[in-house]
């Protein structure tokens, strides 16, 4: 037996786990008040206080009131009567078909608004720099031209016995619409007004949108063809999920302005709408100053500011949505 056998063999000791190095602790935020801000807001907000606070405060008395046109001349005292003023509107099924037609109109402006002036950027982004230049133009004179003019040009377009639609259209074969009077029903009138109104809505959709296609990245289209997307795919998997928070505000805007449209029908109508032109902010109108109840005209009103809240609403939760995403 050698010495080497005889020799106890010495333990090696298992290797120790080194612990991983700890990460420092993120340095926590504490949330100090700022005044700067809010002192830079402070001119807006007390012009906004000035020019909206008293109407919108004013608005809302006069809904819970009694308040017609002894008391606007002051032989009454204006009457509380709580919300007899809503029960009879909520009531009225004049209302409910005003409400309907206003909706109905609203969604195929804000419908022709965005596709028209979706198209619109689209093409922009694919014609030379001079014909661009042309259609801006264009387009920021036609959104800077007063809605009465505006009105009045649409008025001579779509007259019955000198508008130059009916003649051009009476040039075509077998059609015959010397005459023709686009106003004698609701549904043709409101599709003229609602031309107007995307005619006059489409240039800022255009020009809003055609800045955000110039943040679309280029490598993502170009990675996107390269994997067989069509122009379609393109379209839909990359460019409107980058250009989503944009559709969401013009979309929300339009809807705003949409169910706010007055002047239009206003003119158009000759200052005096039929039944089938009402909408929300002429029904309101005619009930204050025509049939001179101030105060169901109120009501109205309120309860179309309480709709439009309500769009907002859906609008703040989009985008908060989107704001979590990324």
């Amino acid at each position: 037996m050698s010495a080497a056998d005889t020799t106890t063999p010495t333990e090696v000791p298992p290797p120790m786990s080194v612990p991983p190095p700890s990460r420092p602790a993120p340095p926590s935020r504490k949330r100090t008040f700022s005044a700067t801000p809010w002192l830079l807001l402070a001119p807006c907000l007390l012009i906004l206080v000035l020019v909206l606070g008293y109407p919108l405060v004013r608005l809302v008395g006069l809904s819970f009131q009694k308040f017609g046109q002894s008391q606007l001349w002051g032989f009454q005292p204006a009457e509380w009567v709580g919300f007899e003023n809503f029960t009879g509107v909520l009531g009225d099924s004049e209302f409910w078909a005003v409400v309907v037609r206003t909706v109905v109109f609203a969604a195929g402006c804000v419908i022709f608004t965005m596709v028209a002036g979706m198209l619109i950027a689209l093409l922009l982004q694919r014609v030379s720099g001079w014909v661009k230049t042309l259609v801006n133009i264009a387009l920021v004179a036609s959104w800077g031209m007063p809605i009465i003019v505006a009105t009045t040009v649409f008025k001579w377009l779509f007259d019955a016995d000198y508008g130059i639609l009916n003649a051009l259209l009476s040039k075509l074969p077998g059609v015959e619409m010397i005459g023709h009077n686009w106003f004698a029903s609701g549904p043709q009138g409101l599709a003229v007004i609602m031309l107007l109104v995307v005619w006059g809505a489409v240039p800022f959709v255009v020009i809003t949108l055609s800045a955000g296609l110039t943040q679309v990245p280029a490598e993502l289209e170009e990675a996107a063809r390269l994997d067989g997307a069509s122009a379609w795919g393109v379209f839909r998997y990359v460019t409107v999920p980058v250009l989503k928070p944009i559709i969401v505000m013009l979309t929300t805007l339009s809807v705003i302005w949409d169910m706010g449209v007055f002047p239009q029908v206003f003119v158009m109508r000759n200052g005096h709408p039929e039944e089938e032109f009402q909408l929300l902010t002429t029904y309101s109108y005619d009930r204050a100053f025509v049939v001179n109840d101030y105060a169901q005209g109120s009501a109205i009103a309120l309860l179309t500011v309480l709709l439009l809240l309500g769009v907002v609403a859906v609008y703040m939760r989009q985008m908060l949505k989107i704001g979590e995403v990324e």
